[in-house]
């Protein structure tokens, strides 16, 4: 009996935070217009960027009281109005390659970054951009550093295309070694993680909103 009202609770819980199957007809006639009135009118700011899955997104507005009070509704409208409409532009950005001096040095570890190109790493601020020689060392300063960040650019290993960290996905535990050892080891799809996975013996893939400090320096032991 009690593992029933369990399972009850834990499904109750992965629907209310799964993503809804409207139709696009009523998405746009009705759901972004509610959305988007409440968001203006009920919401601080919301910097939708930094949530990986509308499911981690719909959750922190329930729990973390990004907004006045919404009954189910509104929530779901508002949600779905973030997450589908104002993600837009950062889906079509595309960053430039990662491009380092002879001088440039790692803050965390103090390697000159130039001998690792294919690893590079950057978190751009308001006013300062700093470079790292693995997405490690970039976690361990993003730590300590989370204010003001405008972007966090990662590498994919297959294409090397520069990726926005908090759109990516992170294998690790795998074969592949990076300049400072274990390393993160980024994808733009999970499809290419998950091959990855396969082919380099990789443990977990995790995005961005599920790496935790304890995250990055377990792969230091």
């Amino acid at each position: 009996m009690l593992f029933l009202k369990i399972f009850i609770l834990f499904l109750l819980s992965t629907t209310l935070y799964s993503y809804p199957n409207y139709s696009t007809a009523i998405k746009e006639k009705k759901i972004y217009p509610m959305g988007k009135k409440i968001y203006a009118s009920r919401c601080r700011q919301i910097d939708v960027n930094h949530y990986s899955s509308y499911e981690s997104l719909l959750k922190d507005i329930d729990e973390k009281s990004l907004c006045k009070k919404l009954n189910p509704k509104h929530l779901e409208a508002l949600s779905l109005y973030l997450w589908d409409l104002q993600r837009s532009d950062v889906q079509e950005k595309h960053y430039g390659k990662l491009i380092v001096s002879h001088e440039d040095k790692c803050p965390v570890c103090g390697m000159f970054l130039y001998k690792y190109p294919t690893w590079i790493s950057k978190i751009q601020y308001n006013n300062k951009s700093y470079f790292f020689d693995g997405i490690k060392d970039l976690f361990k300063y993003y730590f300590e550093h989370q204010k003001n960040i405008q972007e966090i650019l990662v590498q994919d290993y297959y294409t090397q295309k520069t990726l926005e960290a908090r759109e990516s996905y992170f294998v690790i535990g795998s074969d592949v070694y990076g300049p400072m050892g274990n390393e993160f080891i980024a994808f733009e799809t999970l499809k290419s993680a998950e091959k990855f996975m396969v082919d380099h013996k990789g443990k977990k893939i995790l995005k961005f909103d599920e790496i935790t400090e304890d995250t990055v320096y377990d792969l230091d032991d």
